[in-house]
């Protein structure tokens, strides 16, 4: 349907039932039932790798969980392991698919009781279940980490947790596993271990109580020998193998009491059957290695993929402090006590008198005053010095102060030279090692970092640098990165680059040192014109470079293309429908984790989304060659959310999750060409006994600048047409294209859940919101109303009973339109920016960062600092406009907001509280921008709840919303409350 200016219309998309039965039965989702609530934690789902079982964790929002396995093609089989508590449990596979492993965690009422004594005695276990042989299950006590070996699949290493007190061990005990016969070999003290990709070797280092004994060893997995590469007294680490497995690199950190560091030293070994160990000690490098620096422990070293070289980090030597008695008078050696230095006085001195004595006594003072002021001894003010020429804030350098004092410098040792190579300094802070390892992106921002911290445009200096000779040579000179996607990314190759400048794609050929232009005659533009932000020219990300170096993928707001790198051949849309049927082609999903660059002799698999009907999907491209012509399959289209497509590595077995509003996340099972799949799982099992939402429709309108925007409306849990329900309005920013997004029932760091409000009798309101640069209040204002104003034409929402809704950048528009607009019975802010003015100059305390870079050139959208744009900052600012506001408001501030100044809720509240208007703000000691702590997320949601049942549902209101709460009956009222 095409949308006019002036013309207004609604699409029903779906109207859908979730559960189905006798609606009677059910009862709305209460708050008290949301701690048991159980659903799929999304992070831990596994699948083996020739694709014929499941694993995952059922687990609730507080509680005891369970792991689920069973067999792709018998969903219904079911079998489930209790695993205490955790919300997102750890499961492996071996490769082979015979074997499953995850942890057993603390219950919860064990880890509570715990957390009165610091969390100590808490203990996991690790569970191996034979799925061959009746899920038979060993279990291994007090574990830390656990790995199968590869693909061999023949052992599993276990790390077991140190216990008790080792001397200065750092190691523990490392339980080898043979899984033929679940016999175990144990290896005590052992700090790290790791598998090569066969599996057929495990590279270990000890650990042990004053370093006796600690070395690097080579265990031959088939036959269990162990061959001791290295042993010294220095600390081993960092094991990292190449991704062949025929070699692997690692530190060898030794004490150094000089130095504040370990002097580092860096190991290779190749050829594991007969180990060929390289050494590198840049001590017995006199001619190479600055003598300032040491090896780094805090960049893992590697071999390049011709085994010829050596990188590792190096970093700047700290010395001791030693006591400078240069020029100065050595000071006497002390007596050993007061009572020594007392005697030695009272010998030196005649006592005839108390007179004598007390001398005596004057002098033992006078002795102390002295050795009191002695330099070392005078304390040092704690201060910090802020100065105007500081490239980063005071604040943003104590946030990355342990960053900055890791950080170290990429540096390479060619073996067969014996020699040292530095490849980079502080004059070219960042370094990108590209594929093949030839060449070397560096990158540095050090002369731009102050305006960048200030109004936010990226510039950098760009450098390439050759990986053999370590020579750098001049990329480019204050190159402008509106976003992450006009960065310089490499080919798979690692000859060429591509990057964007002034909106259009470019190939740099590192080896001819040549630019050329990609994108000047492609027909269509890849900048992202919807980005309203206030800088030029962001562009679209690109897919990636084809396996062969030849080709790139790019997106422009639509299609997906590609262009020909070689400069022969035209650039191909293999979409071709996304701009005329507005379809987004918006990812491809990459099937192979180890892929090096996208196989164009393959089909791909691309998401589908449709921006006017929310309808999504996963397409094919097919590979275009043989005189096939391009375009997409379109293997899956619905009125749902899917996504999640993933493959079997060693078979044709697909998987895709599907969502609905109120349809809980779950996966299918399908086949390559994703037909007829067959759904897996059963999220949120308790899902049925409870009512949900009716359906979702969605409104088209007109903002008042003109703008075609969309609404997704949500019905309330027993909608009947021709009822008008209280409703809720939502925003951040463009949200419509959740539509269809599940959100299952828990307790948010907002306080807010779609799903429990419409199972509770609201309608829900989302509605996008469009910027104009210079009014980001003000452009709520035009796309909000307009959107409100459509969807009450629909007949389901109550006009009279509106309720707002938002939370940071929501929570600013929620407390600027009730400054507007009288139209909504009550609001709820949650860590609302009010006062642009103000803000722009504070601190965004969980970066350390400055405001003003974000009010120039990201959310906030204003062109220039307050003092060259002082309308605009006064008329978005909804503290200027407070005497306006009638709307009863509910505020969440928390005093440790780093994100929002705790001051901006105190500033708005006192505000309103001097002109009488009805607000009340909570605020949880401690928390930041959002909620973490359990009991607080419970409180709020709760709390939030109330005050709309009150004002949009005429419920009589709680003491806390009517009176509020006196300081010394906190407690009690606390107490009542907890569930």
């Amino acid at each position: 349907m095409t949308a006019l200016k002036g013309v207004l219309s609604l699409i029903i998309i779906s109207f859908c039932f979730a559960f189905e039965g006798n609606t009677q039965d059910l009862k709305p989702i209460s708050w008290k039932d949301i701690p048991s609530w159980k659903s799929i934690s999304q992070g831990s789902v596994q699948f083996s790798k020739d694709g014929k079982w499941m694993a995952y964790g059922m687990v609730p929002v507080e509680g005891d969980g369970e792991v689920v396995l069973q067999k792709v093609d018998e969903p219904e089989s079911k079998k489930t392991f209790p695993i205490g508590s955790s919300s997102n449990p750890s499961i492996a596979f071996s490769e082979n698919g015979r074997w499953v492993a995850f942890k057993e965690y603390p219950k919860e009422k064990e880890k509570k009781a715990a957390s009165k004594n610091g969390g100590k005695n808490l203990k996991e276990k690790l569970i191996l279940i034979d799925l061959q042989n009746d899920f038979k299950k060993t279990e291994y006590d007090n574990i830390a980490s656990y790995a199968f070996n590869g693909k061999s699949s023949s052992h599993l290493a276990i790390n077991l947790s140190k216990e008790g007190s080792n001397g200065d061990a750092k190691g523990s005990d490392l339980l080898i596993v043979n899984l033929s016969n679940l016999r175990s070999h144990n290896i005590g003290n052992v700090l790290e271990f790791a598998f090569n990709k066969s599996g057929e070797y495990l590279a270990y280092t000890i650990d042990a109580a004053n370093k006796n004994g600690n070395g690097l060893h080579l265990y031959q997995v088939g036959s269990g020998n162990i061959n001791i590469l290295e042993t010294d007294k220095a600390t081993y680490k960092s094991i990292n193998w190449t991704e062949k497995g025929d070699a692997f690199a690692l530190l060898k950190m030794v004490d150094d009491k000089a130095f504040k560091q370990d002097h580092g030293k860096v190991i290779g070994v190749k050829n594991p059957a007969k180990p060929e160990l390289t050494l590198y000690d840049p001590k017995t490098d006199s001619v190479g290695f600055p003598k300032d620096f040491t090896i780094s422990p805090n960049r893992k070293p590697m071999w390049s993929e011709d085994l010829g070289r050596l990188f590792y980090g190096i970093h700047p030597l700290v010395a001791e402090k030693k006591e400078d008695k240069k020029g100065e008078k050595e000071e006497e050696k002390p007596e050993s006590n007061e009572a020594d230095k007392l005697g030695k006085i009272m010998a030196d001195t005649t006592i005839k008198s108390i007179s004598d004595l007390q001398t005596a006594i004057a002098k033992l003072d006078t002795g102390k005053n002295k050795s009191s002021n002695a330099k070392a001894d005078l304390p040092k003010p704690d201060m910090t010095i802020w100065h105007w020429k500081d490239s980063r804030l005071q604040s943003r350098q104590q946030v990355l102060e342990n960053q900055d004092k890791n950080y170290s410098f990429w540096a390479m040792y060619h073996v067969s030279d014996a020699k040292h190579i530095a490849l980079q300094d502080s004059s070219m802070k960042d370094l990108l090692i590209l594929p093949k390892q030839k060449f070397a992106l560096g990158s540095d921002l050090k002369q731009y970092e102050l305006d960048m911290n200030l109004d936010g445009q990226s510039y950098y200096d760009y450098y390439i640098v050759d990986l053999f000779s370590g020579e750098r040579k001049e990329l480019f000179t204050k190159f402008y990165q509106p976003n992450y996607n006009s960065r310089p990314r490499a080919s798979e190759d690692g000859t060429k680059l591509l990057y964007a400048e002034d909106g259009h794609f470019y190939i740099y050929d590192i080896s001819k040192g040549e630019k050329s232009n990609l994108t000047e005659n492609v027909s269509t533009t890849f900048v992202n014109v919807e980005d309203d932000r206030n800088i030029e020219k962001p562009m679209n990300g690109p897919l990636g470079w084809s396996a062969d170096s030849k080709y790139v993928l790019l997106r422009d707001s639509w299609d997906i293309w590609q262009v020909p790198v070689g400069g022969t051949g035209n650039a191909v849309n293999l979409t071709q429908n996304g701009k005329t049927d507005k379809i987004r082609y918006q990812d491809r999903f990459a099937l192979d984790p180890e892929e090096k660059g996208i196989d164009l002799s393959k089909g791909m698999y691309v998401r589908i989304y449709g921006e006017n009907t929310k309808m999504s999907g996963i397409g094919k491209i097919n590979p275009a060659k043989n005189g096939l012509k391009p375009g997409v399959d379109k293997l899956i289209w619905e009125e749902a959310n899917i996504n999640r497509l993933s493959k079997a590595e060693n078979a044709d077995v697909f998987f895709f999750t599907k969502e609905k509003f109120s349809t809980p996340t779950d996966y299918y099972t399908t086949g390559p060409k994703l037909e007829n799949p067959t759904k897996l799982t059963s999220n949120a099992p308790d899902a049925g006994k409870y009512s949900w939402s009716k359906g979702v429709k969605l409104v088209d309108y007109v903002s008042d600048k003109g703008d075609s925007l969309q609404a997704a409306l949500f019905l309330p849990a027993g909608y009947e047409e021709g009822n008008e329900y209280p409703t809720i309005i939502y925003y951040y920013e463009k949200l419509s294209q959740t539509l269809h997004n599940y959100s299952n029932p828990e307790f948010s760091r907002t306080g807010w859940n779609p799903g429990v409000y419409t199972s509770n009798g609201y309608a829900v309101l989302i509605p996008d919101i469009v910027y104009t640069l210079d009014d980001p209040g003000m452009s709520a204002v035009w796309c909000v109303l307009p959107a409100v104003k459509e969807a009450v034409k629909t007949g389901i929402i109550d006009r009279e009973n509106m309720g707002l809704h938002g939370h940071s950048w929501g929570g600013y528009q929620t407390s600027f339109l009730i400054t507007q607009t009288d139209m909504f019975k009550a609001a709820a802010a949650g860590a609302p920016l009010t006062n642009m003015i103000s803000m722009y100059d504070l601190i965004y305390w969980n970066t350390g960062a400055g405001n003003m870079s974000i009010f120039e050139s990201s959310q906030g959208r204003f062109r220039g600092g307050p003092w060259e744009n002082w309308d605009s900052y006064l008329r978005n600012s909804p503290v200027y406009h407070v005497k306006n506001v009638k709307t009863p408001l509910l505020m969440l501030h928390n005093d440790k907001d780093g994100a929002v100044d705790f001051t901006q809720g105190i500033e708005y509240y006192n505000a309103l509280r001097r002109l009488k208007k009805p607000v009340i703000m909570v605020q949880y000691k401690g928390e930041n921008h959002g909620l973490s702590k359990l009991e607080n997320r419970k409180d709020y949601s709760v709390r939030m709840m109330e005050f709309f049942d009150h004002h949009l549902k005429g419920k009589e209101a709680p003491k806390w919303v009517s009176d509020g709460v006196d300081r010394l009956q906190l407690d009690t009222h606390l107490e009542k409350r907890v569930f």
